[in-house]
């Protein structure tokens, strides 16, 4: 678990100021911070990823596989907040493949409406990446103004994805 607070955190360019923010990686059920739940965090990211969001059964199965100590599944979660109150999170999962495949999805990313366009989503996606060892993947829908985000920070889109569901 590692925490960064805005002060150890340093000013980053192109982000506005705001002041009293934690941000802290989480990697068991039992590592989330005393300020937020589990049930909060799965209920934060259904809500507040609108329009592009997951029903909260999806959104407590990937929590749950990040979180989890099973084999073959694993990842981990950032979690951030402004005074005690959940701001932000995202999630990564562990796919166990490496090279052709990524070895890490993002699986979520969400920042408070009210605190958005002051760098926070950045912060946290890259206080995840600086833990990551190799490729990381993430599906985002190509209306998404997250995407300009993502971009920003490195990511590009080198696949096209194409899906089969059954008849």
């Amino acid at each position: 678990m590692t925490t960064e607070t805005r002060e150890d955190a340093g000013d980053r360019e192109g982000e506005t100021n705001l002041e009293g923010v934690e941000i802290q990686r989480v990697d068991s059920r039992d590592g989330i911070p005393g300020w937020t739940s589990f049930d909060e965090i799965a209920l934060f990211l259904h809500e507040k990823m609108q329009p592009y969001h997951d029903t909260l059964e999806d959104v407590k199965r990937g929590l749950d596989y990040a979180l989890s100590d099973e084999p073959g599944q694993g990842g981990f979660m950032v979690v951030s907040a402004v005074e005690d109150r959940l701001a932000g999170a995202v999630v990564f999962l562990e796919t166990g493949m490496k090279g052709y495949v990524p070895g890490t999805l993002l699986l979520f990313v969400c920042v408070d409406p009210d605190l958005r366009g002051r760098g926070l989503g950045r912060r946290i996606i890259e206080s995840g990446l600086r833990t990551i060892d190799g490729q990381v993947k993430l599906h985002v829908e190509p209306d998404n103004p997250a995407r300009r985000l993502y971009e920003r920070i490195g990511f590009t889109n080198k696949y096209l994805e194409m899906r089969w569901d059954r008849p």
